[in-house]
C-alpha cells in the first residue's frame, strides 16, 4: 500500500480551515483573480494571501500574474493524493461492513425446525 502521509497531512492541514475550503470550492467553478476572492471572504488582503500561500504550498492551487492581476486556479491533480488515501480507507471500511453484513445474515436468519 503506497504511503501518502506527508502529502496527505499537508492537504488536510490546508483544508482544515473553513476560509481555505471556501476558496477551493469557489475555484472549483473557475479560476479567479485575488481581488475577486477577497470579495468572497471578510478579511484583509495580507490575510487572504497567507491562506492562498498555504493552499499553494500544499499543492492545491497555483497562481499566475498578468500585469497587475494575480489569478488563482486549482492545480490539476492537486487533491489526488487525498482522493487516493480516502479511497483506500473507504475500501477498508467497506470490507469491514461487508464482513459484518455476512455475519449478521448468518446469525439472524431463522433456523429451520424439522
Amino acid at each position: 500500500m503506497p504511503s501518502y502521509s506527508d502529502e496527505v497531512d499537508a492537504l488536510l492541514r490546508a483544508l482544515a480551515d473553513p476560509t481555505r475550503r471556501a476558496v477551493v470550492e469557489r475555484l472549483a467553478a473557475s479560476p479567479a483573480a485575488v481581488s475577486d476572492l477577497l470579495g468572497l471572504v471578510s478579511m484583509t488582503l495580507p490575510s487572504l494571501l497567507q491562506h492562498l500561500g498555504i493552499l499553494e504550498t500544499a499543492g492545491i492551487v497555483e497562481s499566475s500574474k498578468q500585469g497587475r492581476v494575480r489569478t488563482v486556479s486549482l492545480r490539476p491533480g492537486g487533491l489526488d493524493a487525498l482522493h487516493l488515501w480516502l479511497g483506500e480507507q473507504r475500501t477498508t471500511a467497506e470490507r469491514q461492513a461487508d464482513r459484518l453484513g455476512i455475519h449478521l445474515a448468518r446469525t439472524s436468519s431463522p433456523k429451520e425446525h424439522p
